[in-house]
């Protein structure tokens, strides 16, 4: 007797074997274009997509929020978020788009989709050359400024719990190794990995930035030292912040140093061949911040308190 004539006699019981093989096979979906978010807006009744009207302001959109960059051009901060920092199999991080009055532009621009994106737990953020450059982990990962797409992701060999984050002129990220060992690492623009500088005065290293003369600037959680490296990791000077427990470091053309204390919510300025001088306090969790050139002033991420201060300078 056939399969085919037992199919025939017992229909259903064919029907069943068929949709239990069909159960077996694996599921294949078509592979989907990565997406970035689009600003604030709601589908009307129409069934119209309708950006959201000007005299509306929406605050908010962050998720532990450690870091924040500026993109002069379309005049918008962009403020890192971590994922819910579970086993680490999340892929949950995302990066919001920000106005300069701390309203929301886009909630999730990278993030809004997962297709072609893995972003686990962003930290220290830095843009060059049109690049938005961000260590997650232990991997820096980079993406297309103008559109969100991911651009490459780098394994930084030897390091543990990068933070902060510098790139210079010639494309080559500095980003700092918090946890031991205490690093700072050199991650060239054909992805070779070194280590840039290592042991004291670093303590505990954490927001890293590029003077106007082509240094590394490093600051330490573990005390109050804001370090100049020269680029090949000689240390040209070390100046001090009026609290420590630092974490961002904003360096303006002019050679004046903000730096915010993430442990004491102080922000300190550092003019040239000056002593350092107090000038916000009481942030809580003051990460690491960014510089917005348009409107002149700093934006400090605050961690737990998913927000973001603004100090006017």
């Amino acid at each position: 007797m056939s399969i085919f004539r037992t199919s025939n006699l017992f229909p259903q019981t064919s029907a069943l074997l068929v949709s239990a093989s069909l159960a077996l096979l694996p599921l294949v979906s078509p592979a989907q274009e990565f997406s970035a978010g689009e600003p604030i807006g709601a589908v009307n009744e129409a069934g119209e997509r309708i950006p959201m009207s000007a005299n509306v302001k929406v605050y908010g959109s962050f998720h532990f929020s450690e870091s924040c960059t500026f993109d002069p051009e379309r005049n918008l901060i962009l403020a890192m978020n971590t994922g819910e920092q579970g086993d680490g199999t999340e892929n949950d991080g995302f990066v919001s788009l920000i106005n300069p009055d701390g309203s929301v532009h886009t909630p999730k621009w990278i993030g809004v989709s997962r297709e072609g994106l893995e972003l686990h737990h962003p930290l220290g953020s830095a843009i060059h050359n049109g690049v938005l450059y961000t260590v997650d982990g232990t991997v820096l990962r980079s993406f297309d400024l103008a559109t969100g797409r991911p651009l490459k992701s780098v394994e930084v060999s030897g390091s543990t719990f990068l933070n902060g984050i510098a790139v210079d002129s010639e494309g080559a990220a500095y980003a700092s190794n918090t946890r031991e060992p205490q690093r700072i690492f050199k991650i060239t623009n054909d992805d070779e990995v070194s280590v840039f500088a290592e042991g004291a005065p670093l303590s505990l290293p954490n927001g890293v930035a590029m003077d106007p003369d082509g240094n590394i600037v490093v600051v330490n959680i573990g005390d109050n030292a804001v370090i100049t490296f020269s680029p090949e990791g000689e240390i040209l000077g070390v100046e001090h912040t009026v609290e420590s427990g630092n974490d961002g470091i904003v360096i303006l053309d002019n050679g004046i140093k903000y730096v915010s204390s993430v442990r004491y919510g102080s922000v300190s300025r550092i003019a040239p061949g000056e002593e350092a001088e107090m000038i916000a306090s009481g942030i809580p969790s003051a990460a690491s911040m960014c510089y917005d050139s348009v409107q002149n002033q700093l934006v400090i991420p605050m961690n737990p308190n998913y927000s973001l201060a603004f100090v006017p300078l």
